[in-house]
């Protein structure tokens, strides 16, 4: 890939960093300077049981896609740039949800919840194996 397109591809995924922050962290109400006012979850899956008893079926693959589909393109470019293995783009996708998950708590913009790491991460790793067999 000639400099260029490399350029234009470094963008396109810092401008999808900023999209998945937006959603993720900086979300309505971010800035209303309560600070460490987040909450922790670590009870394994129980917001979809929660909507699942509810029958929030839309609301619970959205989350539960969501959460998945919106790590895909950082495996994707990691693996594919950095040519790292599977294992070690998984572990830095990783990473960085737990970065996203500790500011959501220290911006009380969200919950902060192992189901939201395990998803990303498989998100991620899904991603990196994409790019592998893409062969790139």
């Amino acid at each position: 890939m000639n400099r260029e397109k490399r350029y234009i591809v470094f963008l396109i995924f810092v401008l999808y960093l900023a999209i998945l922050l937006k959603y993720t962290v900086f979300r309505v109400g971010w800035n209303s300077g309560s600070f460490f006012s987040g909450r922790f979850n670590f009870e394994l899956m129980s917001s979809y049981q929660l909507l699942i008893s509810h029958k929030a079926w839309s609301r619970v693959i959205y989350l539960f896609g969501g959460n998945i589909i919106g790590f895909i393109p950082f495996g994707i470019y990691i693996r594919g740039v950095c040519k790292w293995k599977i294992i070690t783009v998984t572990f830095a996708g990783f990473l960085f949800s737990v970065f996203i998950e500790l500011m959501q708590f220290v911006l009380g913009t969200g919950i902060t919840e192992t189901d939201d790491l395990i998803l990303n991460t498989a998100g991620v790793f899904l991603g990196a194996c994409i790019s592998k067999m893409s062969g790139k």
